[in-house]
C-alpha cells in the first residue's frame, strides 16, 4: 500500500483529508447540471443567481489563504463547513420552496461563502505539509478530488436524485455529504495542520493585519498576480458553460438527462488528467504543461466543444469534444505549484491569489454570459472564452519557470 502512494504522488498522510474534500463537494455538484435551466424554466434569470454566488465565491476563495495562515487551517475549514450549511439550509428550505427570488440570491451567496474556505483551504494544507518535489503532483490529487466530487459524482447523484426525488431532497442531500466530508477532512484526518513555513514569532504580530498579505502580495510579486489572473481564465470556461451549455444543447435535441451524462461523463477524463498533468508538470516543467497543454489546449478545444453539435449532432461526438476540453483544463494543475514556489514566504498569501482567481471565475463566466449574450449570441461567447486563453499562454511567458531544487 506504501508503494501505492509513493508512486502516484497522493500523501498518505493527508490521505482521509483527501476523501473528506471529495465528499464534500460532492454535495455542491448536485445542482449544477440541472439549476440553471430549472431556475431559466421558472422565469428567472439564472445568470444573475451564478453571477452573485460568483462574487462570494472569489472573496471566500481570497480568504481562504490568508485566514488560513491567521486563524489556522481546521478553523477555516470549519467556518467553511457552517456558512455552507446556513447557505444550503436557507436555498432549499426557504429559497426553492417557496420559489422567493431575492432569498434565493441572498442564501446561493451565502452558500458560495462555504465551500472555498473549505476546499481551497485544504489546498494551504497540502502546501504546508507535502515536499516541493512532489507538491505539483499532490495538487494534481487535490483537483482529483474536487473535480471528481464537484462535476463527476456529485453531478451524477444531482441528475439521479431530481429524477427520482425531486428538487428539494436533490438540494437537501447536499447536506449529507457535507457532514460527512467535514468528518473525515477535520477529524478523522490526522495530520498536523500547523505552518511550517511560519517564521518565529511570527504569530504574535496583530492578525488582522494578515488578511491583506493577499492583495500586499501581488504588488510586491508581480509573477504572483499574473498567475492569478491565469487562474482566472482557467476556469472561467467552465463556470460559462454552466449556465448557457444547457440551453444551447437543448436546441440541438440534447435532452437534459443526456447532457448531465456528458457533463459527468467529460469530467471524469478532467479528474484523471488532473493526476495525469500533476506528474507531467515535476517531470517536464511546471510553466510549459500549463502554458501549452492548459493555455493552447483550451483555446482551440473550447471552440470545438461549442461547435461540436453544429459539425456533427451525434452524442458521442460532442462527448468527445467535451472530453478533450476537460482534458486540457487539467493542464492547468501545476500552476497550483508554480506561484507559490514563487515566494519564499507567505505561501497561503500566495495560494490565496490562486483561490481568488478560482472563485473570481465563478463570477467571471456568468458575468460574461450576460454581458455578451445578447450583442454577440452563444458563438461570440465561445470565441471569447478562446481568445482569453490565448491571452493566458502570453501571461504565462511572462511567469518563467521557478527553479526547483
Amino acid at each position: 500500500m506504501a508503494d501505492f502512494f509513493t508512486r502516484t504522488g497522493l500523501p498518505k498522510k493527508l490521505f482521509w483529508g483527501f476523501l473528506g474534500v471529495l465528499v464534500f463537494m460532492m454535495g455542491d455538484g448536485v445542482e449544477q447540471t440541472w439549476l440553471s435551466k430549472y431556475i431559466t424554466d421558472c422565469g428567472y434569470n439564472s445568470a444573475d443567481i451564478f453571477a452573485v454566488y460568483g462574487i462570494t465565491v472569489a472573496v471566500s476563495s481570497w480568504l481562504s489563504g490568508v485566514v488560513a495562515e491567521t486563524f489556522g487551517v481546521k478553523r477555516t475549514m470549519l467556518a467553511g463547513f457552517l456558512l455552507y450549511v446556513a447557505g444550503v439550509a436557507g436555498f432549499a428550505g426557504i429559497g426553492m420552496a417557496q420559489m422567493n427570488y431575492p432569498v434565493l440570491l441572498a442564501t446561493y451567496a451565502v452558500k458560495g461563502l462555504g465551500y472555498p474556505l473549505f476546499a481551497y483551504t485544504f489546498m494551504v494544507w497540502i502546501t504546508y505539509r507535502v515536499e516541493q518535489d512532489s507538491l505539483s503532483s499532490a495538487q494534481g490529487w487535490f483537483w482529483f478530488v474536487f473535480t471528481g466530487g464537484l462535476n463527476v459524482l456529485g453531478a451524477y447523484w444531482g441528475i439521479y436524485a431530481y429524477n427520482h426525488f425531486g428538487v428539494l431532497p436533490t438540494l437537501w442531500s447536499a447536506l449529507v455529504f457535507a457532514v460527512i466530508g467535514a468528518v473525515f477532512a477535520l477529524w478523522v484526518n490526522r495530520s498536523p495542520s500547523d505552518n511550517k513555513f511560519a517564521a518565529a514569532g511570527a504569530s504574535g504580530g496583530n492578525k488582522f493585519k494578515e488578511l491583506f498579505k493577499g492583495l500586499a502580495i501581488m504588488g510586491r510579486e508581480p509573477k504572483v498576480l499574473l498567475g492569478g489572473i491565469v487562474r482566472v481564465i482557467n476556469t472561467v470556461s467552465q463556470f460559462a458553460f454552466i449556465v448557457f451549455l444547457p440551453l444551447y444543447m437543448s436546441e440541438y435535441g440534447v435532452s437534459q438527462t443526456q447532457w448531465a451524462s456528458i457533463w459527468g461523463i467529460i469530467f471524469l477524463f478532467n479528474i484523471i488528467f488532473n493526476l495525469v498533468f500533476g506528474i507531467v508538470g515535476d517531470k517536464i516543467g511546471w510553466n510549459r504543461t500549463v502554458t501549452w497543454f492548459g493555455c493552447i489546449g483550451c483555446a482551440v478545444s473550447v471552440l470545438l466543444f461549442y461547435y461540436s453539435p453544429q459539425i456533427l449532432n451525434q452524442y458521442w461526438f460532442v462527448l468527445l469534444c467535451g472530453s478533450l476540453w476537460c482534458i486540457c483544463l487539467a493542464g492547468f494543475v501545476p500552476l497550483s505549484a508554480l506561484v507559490p514556489s514563487l515566494v519564499e514566504s507567505d505561501k497561503g498569501a500566495a495560494v490565496s491569489v490562486l483561490n481568488l482567481g478560482a472563485g473570481a471565475s465563478a463570477f467571471v463566466g456568468p458575468l460574461l454570459v450576460k454581458l455578451l449574450r445578447e450583442p454577440l449570441g452563444y458563438a461570440g461567447i465561445a470565441w471569447t472564452l478562446a481568445g482569453l486563453y490565448v491571452v493566458s499562454a502570453v501571461l504565462m511567458r511572462y511567469i518563467g519557470e521557478k527553479e526547483r531544487k
